[in-house]
């Protein structure tokens, strides 16, 4: 019976999470689909994004962050931002983390997700990993909103793993732009995502989310050739710290 009960209050749990997720976006579409009409106003997307619906569904969720900072943002500046990737919290807790705009780069199966899908294609750098002219678009794009102030995210796993896998490899990608754009990467850790929110139905709960912004990693010495050190350098920081806190 304990267990039956246990089931029937996660299944409402992850209900719950997407009315959370698509409530905020009905109510305030107009907005959003303003502020994705030119990227001119692409910050006050992410103003909107950041504040009310990530903020919304993380605190709706009963999840609340509890952040670690070993280096802090400084407006104005731009960077590689990386984290482990294990929830679709991994997302709104990522916007959560810094007031400096960025922009995701993912893969292009998201944009078909319902209404979510739709602002995703709008505002995000989109990749489809099979296509080799695709991967060369992404350095173009990414170039092009560095060049307007902005930051990126990327989630160098590439997609979400097995559960039993505490980290993935890492893709080059992310590394090899950060060097080719002389931009810092920030090295982050999500140590409770999986537990509160993971890809198993009957699973998570309400809980604090720790998080872990490790020392920027600066790239201005560094060529192209270094992109393997650095990548596996970057790895083994959020790996011991997810096995510190296992």
């Amino acid at each position: 019976m304990l267990k039956l009960l246990k089931k029937i209050g996660q299944a409402i749990y992850r209900i719950w999470f997407y009315v959370l997720v698509t409530l905020p976006i009905l109510i305030f579409f107009p907005f959003l689909l303003v502020t994705t009409l030119s990227e001119k106003t692409y910050p006050q997307f992410f103003w909107l994004a950041r504040n009310i619906w990530a903020k919304t569904i993380l605190f709706g969720m009963f999840c609340l962050p509890r952040v670690k900072r070993e280096q802090k943002f400084e407006k104005g500046e731009s960077y590689m931002l990386i984290a482990n990737h294990s929830s679709m919290l991994d997302i709104m807790l990522m916007l959560y983390l810094s007031k400096n705009p960025f922009v995701f780069v993912g893969k292009e199966e998201l944009a078909k997700i319902p209404l979510f899908g739709f602002f995703y294609k709008r505002v995000c750098i989109l990749v489809n990993r099979a296509d080799p002219k695709s991967r060369t678009a992404v350095y173009r794009r990414v170039q092009h909103r560095l060049n307007q102030g902005l930051s990126i995210c990327i989630f160098p796993e590439g997609g979400v793993p097995n559960e039993s896998v505490v980290l993935d490899s890492f893709k080059d990608g992310a590394f090899r732009m950060a060097i080719r754009h002389n931009i810092p990467i920030v090295p982050i850790t999500f140590l409770d995502c999986k537990k509160r929110f993971s890809w198993t139905f009957f699973s998570g709960g309400p809980g604090k989310l720790r998080v872990r912004v490790h020392d920027f990693v600066d790239t201005q010495l560094l060529g192209v050739e270094d992109t393997s050190t650095l990548r596996e350098e970057v790895r083994e920081t959020v790996l011991h710290e997810l096995e510190e806190n296992a």
